[in-house]
């Protein structure tokens, strides 16, 4: 396979460019600039708590009132109630109707989720995508539904925030140093936007923005979204303000308080919003409140608005496995749901815990714990059971990844680092709550067994940029604490030597360059190990093995293996593959793994994670709406292709009204002297020469070259491998097509349709319909037309941005290619429209990927510059 590099190995070659060293680096330097957030965020903490001693905190969260933790457990199921509403008003909004306890169920697992790991565009979008393929909606509709509901809570934060700033500017300007008119003009400007976004949209207007138009929700669905936003922001703010100490504040300035910090610590790109949110809320209510008691209700209000939830979740979908509770088909529904959500429910508690377990090896443990421990266990003990404590906490953040991918070998390192870690909880520190947590944790473990069935190595899972930050601020954040808690105790080089029941500076010193050299092993293993290769094409016995699976099995495009351009790669059992090719740093499968369905699954996740091994982005190109839920499961966004055309030959008769132009060009074509037959392969080699006189003739007509990966190209032994289907004048091969096919005889396609120049009018026609009489004759069931790209994309005004600029390409782009006259041939056949996916590895770029997959088929760079 020829090398041509893409759109970014150009650029190297015309100079420096800014833009294409931040396009080409943009994860790692993202990365990078989190972490700087995060680390300036908490020197910002330290400074704003110069004054303020761990044991104030303690002090704090003792002192906390009954009745306020029971109002905020309160206010968090109203919140977490209104949040539901989102994805249930955002699919009435897209036009769907879907059972209340799916969306409940997926909807409070998605902002559980979210809420706790950050990100929740990704990390609640991939719980949406999970549960609502299964749903039977498309990927266009959870693009919709995460688009929806991403923008309606942005815009709403903006428009409560705001509101609270207009009517309470003159508390909140002291509060932060700003003038309270300054804060007035600003708010206004917000309102006045938000404002004008809603006149123009009113009724549904569409929103042009040069080719591509978006469908603004109406006036009645702006103003229930925003009435169910600025509920779910008041009860999320009510919670920490209950928390809070008696203050002079009033709720309505606390409420624009915690709207800036919200959106701050989404904004910040840290996961969870962790540090930066709690910075804006000390900073803003130190001069009104004890420092000591804003960081003892901040780390109550995590507890209770960010972990509960996501225990109750984890909880509900435990349930839905115990076999006792799915004997009702509801129950059954909703338990299928809940498999696929409860791989990443587990994943976010497992990283919770982790670092759960890192924070807890940096803090004292209580002195009457400690005096206990001195009477029973030894010193070594103690410290021992200290020290790895922090490390199993390491080990589950690294477990957590390979939940979320559903790796057996994961799954047994969350056990034994789990219960390992349960048992050192109570040998260190007699910490109940810690213990209870990882009890927790083995027990949903246990209940979701099942999901985990991937047998792949964790330690062959390169961390991801993302999860190499989440460490690092995990491991920044230990330290932040430590500093916190023992500022008072001066550092000296005996400090690492010190072991005793009371020394717990000492202790913590050591836990924190422990996680730091195993975090840095982890982070220098996952940078140095991938290499990037090239793939090579299949070998001899590789193809013959793939031709055997192909014959067995009915999709008749797998015969474009044949071609011996593209590598392979086998499941475990041999029993099925995938054929893919690479061009620039994209790895493209095409079509669905082909073989034995049982397979399927396992292909998916080796090539994404051999993709990302070889410092790639895995891309499947042209799969059906079958391997979506896989793609999902795998991190792949999907991106609708167009459509594939697909005749039913067993209704295939050439009578009736719709018929009738086919028919008269069939006539035409007899009339004119052609003739039809079929040539085996064992018999083509006599007529290859005739045929490929053909070919060329059409490539010179057409000044065209060939094409290659998702087409076939005239080559001996390809065109020998299947039968071709020809057309005589006066004796002389006019047009010939290869013709596709399997011993199941399920599907019958075509590849390669060449025509010579003087090949009578309607030749192609005549011969598209003479085959599909023949496969219909041999009792083959469905004849594959081929896909039209760009076909079928949504033009709706509220389509996502892909499929508006898709259907503007298909109606305006016949200058670039013959969208419309494509559609339009295969249409004279009356096929049933089935719709082809591009999935995307990631947050990657599907317009880099298809220009990828543009280049692989044309050949590269100068093949598709040539034609």
């Amino acid at each position: 396979m020829s090398g041509h590099g893409n759109l970014e190995e150009m650029e190297a070659t015309d100079g420096f460019s800014f833009r294409a060293l931040f396009r080409r680096y943009r994860t790692p330097l993202t990365a990078a600039a989190t972490l700087v957030v995060f680390c300036l965020v908490g020197y910002a903490i330290m400074q704003l708590t110069n004054e303020v001693r761990y044991d104030d905190v303690v002090g704090a969260l003792a002192a906390t009132r009954p009745s306020a933790i029971l109002l905020a457990l309160f206010f968090t199921a109203l919140s977490f109630l209104s949040l539901v509403f989102y994805d249930l008003n955002a699919i009435e909004y897209i036009g769907k109707k879907l059972p209340f306890p799916h969306v409940a169920l997926t909807a409070f697992s998605a902002y559980a989720v979210g809420n706790t790991a950050g990100f929740g565009a990704l990390s609640g979008g991939a719980i949406r995508y999970r549960a609502y393929t299964r749903l039977g909606l498309s990927p266009e509709d959870i693009g919709r539904i995460i688009a929806f509901v991403t923008l309606s809570f942005g815009l709403g934060l903006a428009g409560v925030a705001a509101i609270a700033l207009i009517i309470i500017a003159s508390e909140i300007g002291p509060l932060i140093g700003v003038s309270a008119f300054l804060l007035r003009l600003i708010a206004g400007t917000i309102i006045a936007i938000l404002g004008a976004v809603m006149i123009i949209g009113r009724e549904g207007r569409v929103l042009d923005l040069g080719a591509v138009a978006i469908r603004l929700p109406d006036s009645r669905t702006w103003s229930r979204q925003f009435l169910v936003t600025a509920f779910d922001i008041a009860a999320s703010a009510s919670v920490l303000y209950v928390l809070l100490p008696q203050t002079a504040i009033g709720w309505p300035a606390f409420l624009a308080v915690y709207a800036i910090a919200v959106g701050l610590g989404v904004l910040s790109h840290v996961p969870a919003g962790l540090g930066v949110f709690e910075t804006v809320i000390i900073a803003s209510l130190g001069s009104a409140v004890n420092i000591d008691a804003v960081l003892g209700s901040l780390v109550l209000y995590r507890l209770i608005y960010h972990v509960l939830p996501l225990l109750i979740a984890v909880l509900a979908v435990s349930a839905t496995e115990l076999r006792r509770f799915v004997d009702h088909p509801a129950a059954s529904s909703v338990r299928r749901i809940g498999g696929r959500l409860m791989p990443q429910l587990l994943s976010t508690l497992a990283l919770l815990l982790g670092v759960m377990l890192v924070f807890s090896s940096v803090t004292p443990t209580p002195d009457q714990n400690l005096e206990f421990l001195s009477n029973y266990l030894p010193l070594p003990m103690v410290e021992g059971a200290h020290f790895l404590s922090s490390l199993l906490g390491l080990a589950l953040v690294v477990a957590a990844r390979g939940l979320g991918q559903r790796l057996d070998g994961a799954w047994w390192v969350a056990v034994f680092s789990a219960v390992a870690a349960l048992t050192l909880s109570l040998l260190k520190a007699i910490a109940l709550v810690e213990a209870a947590f990882l009890a927790f944790l083995i027990f949903g473990l246990f209940v979701s067994r099942r999901l985990f069935t991937r047998h792949a190595s964790l330690l062959n899972q390169a961390m991801t940029a993302s999860w190499l930050t989440a460490i690092a601020v995990i491991v920044v954040g230990a330290v932040v604490i430590l500093l916190f808690v023992y500022r008072d105790v001066e550092y000296s080089n005996q400090l690492w030597w010190q072991f005793e029941f009371t020394a717990e500076a000492p202790r913590g010193l050591r836990a924190v360059l422990g996680i730091t050299i195993i975090s840095s092993a982890i982070a220098i293993f996952s940078l140095l190990r991938p290499a990037a290769f090239r793939p090579e094409p299949a070998t001899e016995e590789a193809l013959a093995r793939a031709v055997d699976i192909v014959r067995k099995q009915g999709n008749a495009d797998a015969n474009l293996v044949r071609m011996g351009d593209k590598s392979i790669m086998f499941s475990e059992k041999s029993d099925a593959f995938i054929m893919y090719g690479r061009q620039g740093r994209s790895w493209i499968a095409l079509f669905d793994p082909v073989g034995d369905h049982r397979a399927v699954q396992e292909l998916v996740w080796r090539f994404v994670e051999a993709a990302r091994a070889a410092g790639c982005r895995a891309v499947f190109y042209q799969i059906s709406p079958a391997l979506l839920s896989h793609c999902a499961d795998a991190g792949l966004r999907a991106f609708k292709l167009g459509e594939l055309a697909v005749a039913d030959l067993r209704t295939f008769e050439m009578k009736g009204g719709k018929w009738a132009n086919l028919r008269q060009t069939a006539s035409r074509a007899q009339r004119d002297g052609l003739e039809f037959a079929v040539i085996e392969p064992q018999d083509v080699p006599v007529v290859i020469d005739d045929l490929a006189a053909v070919s060329s003739a059409w490539l010179e007509h057409h000044n065209a070259k060939e094409k290659g990966f998702s087409l076939g190209a005239f080559d001996p032994d390809y065109v020998s491998s299947q039968p071709v289907g020809i057309l005589k004048k006066d004796g002389k091969i006019v047009a010939f097509a290869n013709i596709l096919v399997t011993e199941s005889r399920e599907e019958g396609t075509i590849d390669l349709m060449r025509f010579s120049p003087d090949a009578p009018k309607g030749s192609m026609d005549f011969l598209f319909v003479q085959i599909m009489e023949y496969l219909r004759g041999q009792g083959f069931t469905h004849f594959n037309l081929g896909m039209a790209p760009l076909s079928g994309m949504s033009k709706r005004e509220a389509a996502p941005v892909w499929d508006r600029i898709g259907s503007t390409v298909f109606e305006h782009g016949e200058r670039f290619y013959n969208f419309k006259g494509l559609r339009a041939f295969k249409s004279k056949f009356h096929p049933h429209w089935q719709p082809r996916y591009l999935a995307v590895s990631g947050g990657g770029n599907p317009m880099i990927a298809l220009m990828d997959a543009t280049l692989l088929i044309g050949g590269g760079l100068k093949g598709v510059v040539r034609k």
